[in-house]
């Protein structure tokens, strides 16, 4: 499949607070995924060893249906490798933390909401909110790429969690990086077409249900925070 066959990725903002009559839990169950072999799963915190990282696969039922109609899309032979899911409040903070010195070291002179907003770029701040929760604690966003039937990824132009500007879903468009390019279309294709939406700062985080997911599609949030093991 070529570049041109696949719609160009557009440059998004970054998501906003929803209001909270637009925060609604559904009381959807989750799903664990860790031995379903329809999917690789990579859990890349627990390899890590990150603080309260979890060895479960653990995802609201609806976007399971989702993944699976997005892998349906994707050429034979290929399927989705999931590195997060469902994550604990303990793994945001300790990945807020640990990002948010990387950023202090490397802009020292940005303080107070200049460098809170640096920071947001990739990662989400720990809050236990209604409206501005981790998303990843909500069991509705994960983080995904597309692997080939040798079981090698597709070359997406960064690692998963890259932390630079590399990593914005449209970086590479308008690039002589073909390859790249074509394959964070197939990414974003099959996936939105299955109904998540992508944050457009992280090649790899898709929504469905859950606040990001709200803003972007203006729908109501079905899905708000489940911060201990569901």
């Amino acid at each position: 499949m070529q570049s041109a066959d696949l719609p160009a990725i557009l440059p998004g903002k970054a998501p906003e607070l929803l209001p909270e009559e637009r925060v609604r839990e559904c009381g959807e169950g989750f799903v664990r995924l860790t031995d379903d072999d329809r999917f690789h799963i990579d859990l890349r915190y627990a390899a890590q060893g990150i603080r309260g990282a979890v060895t479960e696969c653990l995802i609201r039922e609806t976007v399971v249906e989702r993944l699976a109609a997005a892998q349906a899309m994707l050429p034979a032979g290929y399927r989705l490798r999931i590195f997060d899911a469902w994550r604990p409040f303990a793994v945001q903070q300790a990945l807020y933390d640990e990002f948010a010195a990387r950023v202090r070291a490397a802009h020292p002179k940005l303080q107070g909401e200049a460098l809170r907003r640096e920071i947001r770029q990739f990662v989400s701040e720990p809050q236990k909110s209604k409206t501005a929760y981790p998303v990843h604690c909500s069991g509705g966003a994960v983080d995904v790429t597309v692997e080939r039937p040798d079981g090698t990824p597709l070359d997406m132009g960064t690692e998963f969690d890259c932390f630079e500007k590399t990593a914005y879903t449209a970086y590479f468009e308008g690039s002589g990086e073909t390859e790249i390019i074509r394959n964070r279309r197939l990414l974003c294709r099959v996936m939105t077409a299955a109904g998540f939406v992508n944050l457009p700062s992280e090649w790899w985080h898709f929504d469905s249900g859950d606040r990001f997911w709200a803003y972007y599609t203006a729908e109501t949030c079905i899905y708000e925070a489940v911060y201990a093991l569901p």
